[in-house]
């Protein structure tokens, strides 16, 4: 099979999927009697993201890596106005006490899998997930953080200061853990290092799975100690078995919340400059 097929019983010759397509120069649509055609040999162009399947509105469009019937169909009902996408991005809370719960994996893993339907950069999807989960294995991690932060305070004093380092690994020790919250779990999403779509793509994944977390009744908080112990620190690389040239661009702790929240805090103006 070529890059894509045509259904000429279906299409409607709109050349919809060739304006579509975010590279310009692989689906030939200049004869407007004909359907559309593969461009010769720019089939290494495509990104397959999906778009010339998704955008047809006659299922006519057969990637050769994707099919209409491989789609999940738009359901104008469950688009969320305005109101709605007010609602459910205010509601969203950072989570800091849990149930004593643990976490089901399978829900985990939902919620994984839908947080991988991030945006990246030319469609590389580079996010490698990890989960840490049971709260004793947590609660070794966390201690690895602890460590972590007092090494910095010996060779980063200045640093250590800046994010009261010292203190917060002291109210470890004293048995209260305000580096890991006394979370179940934790989830990671990690890349090549350095590598140029790996930071952008995990923190954009990571904010798809903390707006998709209380869906499932669970609660959710960004870790930034964690990720750079995580990135800093031999021993914490070593447990989460980290290889060479491997980093984490963010940890979210995820739990069943012990409280609920009522209200909805404004936040500051935006500062916006328009350059018109």
């Amino acid at each position: 099979m070529s890059l894509f097929m045509i259904d000429k019983e279906k299409c409607k010759k709109d050349g919809i999927c060739a304006a579509e397509c975010p590279i310009g120069e692989i689906i030939n649509f200049d004869d407007k009697d004909k359907v559309p055609e593969p461009v010769d040999e720019m089939e290494y162009l495509c990104i397959n993201c999906g778009h010339c399947v998704a955008v047809c509105p006659h299922s006519a469009f057969i990637h050769k890596n994707l099919s209409p019937e491989d789609c999940l169909p738009v359901n104008k009902d469950m688009v969320l106005n305005k109101e709605q996408t007010e609602h459910f991005l205010r509601s969203r809370r950072s989570i800091r006490a849990y149930k004593d719960k643990e976490v089901e994996k399978e829900k985990l893993e939902e919620v994984i899998r839908l947080a991988s339907h991030a945006p990246s950069g030319h469609n590389m999807q580079p996010v490698q997930w990890q989960v840490v989960n049971g709260k004793e294995k947590v609660k070794e991690m966390g201690a690895l953080v602890a460590e972590w932060m007092e090494f910095m305070v010996k060779e980063n004093p200045e640093y250590a200061k800046m994010l009261s380092l010292e203190d917060i690994a002291g109210l470890w020790k004293a048995g209260t853990d305000i580096i890991c919250r006394n979370a179940p779990a934790l989830i990671l999403a990690n890349g090549p290092a350095g590598e140029f779509f790996s930071d952008t793509a995990c923190k954009i994944a990571m904010s798809y799975l903390e707006l998709a977390i209380p869906s499932f009744g669970l609660g959710s908080q960004w870790n930034g100690f964690f990720q750079n112990a995580a990135n800093d620190f031999k021993p914490l690389q070593a447990a989460l078995g980290f290889p060479a040239n491997f980093a984490n661009y963010g940890t979210i702790l995820v739990g069943y919340p012990k409280y609920k929240y009522y209200r909805m805090p404004p936040r500051n103006q935006p500062r916006i400059t328009w350059i018109q």
